[in-house]
């Protein structure tokens, strides 16, 4: 069951997508038959992150002289992500390689070469490798809108919409969680040139 796709914001950020063509014949996976398609690298990927979760939450209810041990196992946490990452990165892709330039809860937006076909379902390998996620999920192609450039040599694109039609829930978490951490790091990226000009 995917959420109401007006209650997640989207932000602009520079990814790698890998799409496939979905059977239009063949019904989309449950949760399970999800589960089931994912590598082992992804996996193991969605089982750390679960368990790394579960972990930090505990320990937040300690009190402040616990905050050094939650500072080195966060910093313990993303080493072994960055690891689990670099394994998924070595993994034959699935898919032709897109690059994503917008995401959020609801879905992501791509850049083409070519327009999509609109409305096809595609198997969807999502890569944000500045903010730890790889996911798999299902998306349905919304819209595909050339974009025009200033410059007439210059080969057109397609910005193309995909919005979730089948994504587990830990997943849509993961997403928003790291479309708040990028929307933060703009707004504190901003806040520095602003007080750049001022001085």
């Amino acid at each position: 069951m995917i959420p109401d796709s007006n209650s997640y914001f989207s932000v602009p950020h520079h990814f790698n997508v890998y799409l496939t063509s979905w059977d239009a014949n063949q019904a989309l996976p449950t949760d399970d038959e999800l589960r089931d398609m994912q590598s082992v690298g992804l996996k193991l990927l969605t089982e750390v992150k679960s368990l790394e979760a579960n972990c930090l939450l505990q320990l937040r209810n300690l009190d402040n002289d616990a905050k050094a041990v939650v500072d080195f196992l966060k910093l313990q946490s993303r080493k072994v992500d960055l690891v689990l990452q670099h394994v998924l990165e070595k993994e034959v892709q699935d898919g032709e390689l897109f690059k994503g330039d917008q995401f959020g809860g609801s879905g992501i937006s791509i850049i083409s070469s070519r327009p999509l076909v609109v409305n096809e379902h595609v198997k969807t390998h999502i890569y944000l490798h500045t903010e730890l996620v790889a996911l798999l999920c299902l998306c349905q192609i919304q819209s595909c809108t050339p974009v025009s450039t200033d410059d007439a040599t210059e080969t057109a694109y397609w910005r193309c919409e995909l919005e979730f039609s089948q994504i587990l829930e830990d997943d849509i978490e993961q997403l928003v969680k790291a479309s708040l951490n990028v929307q933060q790091k703009m707004l504190k990226k901003r806040k520095q040139n602003i007080d750049k000009q001022r001085s």
